[in-house]
């Protein structure tokens, strides 16, 4: 794992999306088609707002969420919904939405055509995750349903979960498909986080999800 500090939660916004759209631009100069995964909430935000006006050629960009809670967009809970109004804007507005919610009310009716689409763009080029102070990160929560499914090395790309805690049900990411990713960023801030983090670097990943990502991320952290 490598750690970044920085001065303070504007200087981490900024520079961490300087790094991402960096990584974006040198993939779009080596492929066709290149892909972001980002995980919903309000902590990202700033992120989003700076990405949005950087000139890429996001025509050619391929963006997902790390997780869906199982909503429509209508409901204040959609990361999708949210992801639209913060990211998918300016010149970002060109970019191509790989979406994690169907209409219907289980994830498990939708899951094989959703997956079918993550496929295809992985593995990913830049993925940005969360993490809870639970140690969770995307929807692979402590004490989920299928836990042990998503820590699984043969996982597949997608698994609905549900979780204690959680009010509906989800739709993530599996460890193995985050995992792949050439460039992995966690953004954390605060002392309650930076204190998780350090918890999960001594802990098996079935109590600290977080801990499967941690060897192969960058975690960008301020107070």
């Amino acid at each position: 794992m490598k750690f970044v500090e920085y001065s303070d939660r504007d200087a981490l916004m900024l520079g961490l999306a300087d790094k991402i759209a960096g990584e974006l631009r040198m993939a779009l100069a080596s492929k066709d088609r290149a892909s972001l995964s980002v995980p919903g909430g309000t902590t990202p935000g700033p992120v989003f707002d700076s990405l949005s006006a950087v000139s890429l050629d996001w025509a050619r960009m391929d963006v997902l969420l790390n997780d869906e809670r199982w909503v429509p967009e209508t409901s204040e809970r959609s990361n999708t919904a949210l992801l639209k109004r913060r990211l998918f804007v300016d010149k970002a507005a060109a970019a191509v939405m790989i979406p994690l919610y169907g209409d219907a009310p289980r994830p498990e009716e939708k899951l094989a055509d959703l997956a079918q689409a993550v496929d295809a763009i992985l593995p990913l080029d830049v993925l940005l995750l969360g993490m809870g102070a639970d140690m969770h990160t995307a929807s692979i929560f402590p004490g989920a349903d299928l836990l042990s499914e998503a820590l699984a090395e043969d996982a597949p790309t997608l698994l609905p979960m549900r979780a204690p805690g959680a009010p509906e049900p989800r739709i993530t990411l599996s460890a193995r498909a985050l995992k792949s990713a050439i460039n992995i960023h966690i953004l954390i801030t605060g002392a309650e986080k930076r204190a998780a983090l350090e918890r999960a670097r001594g802990l098996d990943p079935m109590e600290a999800p977080v801990a499967a990502i941690l060897p192969h991320a960058t975690v960008h952290w301020a107070a």
